[in-house]
């Protein structure tokens, strides 16, 4: 099995997993050994369909404002999870084709491997509540149809982008491609680059 089908098999297994309870609370059962790749795989997965939930419930339009701002408060400090656990399986593919001779010819891909299966993970959730919308039988069959059309263009977009991690990682492995990785910056999650935050700590 190739890493992103495998990648792809362990978030329908934990999105299944999410929703024998479907509790944005609920805790989390991880089958793989820890900090194995494929614990961090589930993990991933895990993070996105906890915020994926976070994100339906905020739309409420009845939702109260203090309610709100505690999902938005989580919202966060998933979305930084959700980052951080990106880097860490970049560094794991970084080691692992560290010695790779890189031919001169090679270029750099625009996006990293773990970004791309992050999208893949996004992925699995779409497909897996499209096909839910496509089961319901209380809705009109023009809803149904119209789910059932998305649900043809998701599985579409779920071969290719698998096919793509797949060829990219290939050629990274033969040196075709080179790794480059940026740390993500993101200036409000930090107290010295927030102004908000910042001038607070200078009494401003």
């Amino acid at each position: 099995m190739l890493f992103a089908e495998l990648c792809y098999q362990i978030f329908e297994e934990s999105t299944a997993c999410y929703h024998v309870q479907d509790c944005v609370d609920a805790e989390m059962e991880n089958p793989y050994e820890y900090k194995s790749i494929e614990y961090y795989l589930f993990l991933k997965n895990w993070v996105d369909a906890v915020q994926w939930h976070l994100e339906d419930v905020i739309r409420d339009p009845d939702i109260e404002p203090v309610k709100a701002l505690e999902i938005k408060r989580r919202i966060d400090q998933l979305n930084q999870r959700r980052t951080d656990l990106v880097e860490l399986l970049d560094g794991y593919f970084w080691d692992k084709y560290k010695n790779v001779r890189i031919l001169s010819c090679a270029t750099v891909n625009t996006e990293s491997p773990a970004w791309a299966i992050d999208r893949l993970s996004i992925l699995c959730l779409k497909i897996y509540h499209m096909e839910q919308e496509v089961q319901r039988r209380e809705v009109a069959q023009i809803h149904v149809k119209e789910c059932d059309d998305k649900l043809s263009v998701l599985l579409e977009q779920k071969r290719d982008l698998i096919l793509a991690i797949n060829q990219l990682l290939g050629d990274i492995e033969t040196g075709r491609k080179y790794m480059k990785v940026y740390k993500q910056m993101k200036m409000y999650n930090d107290p010295e680059l927030n102004p908000v935050l910042y001038r607070k700590g200078q009494g401003v």
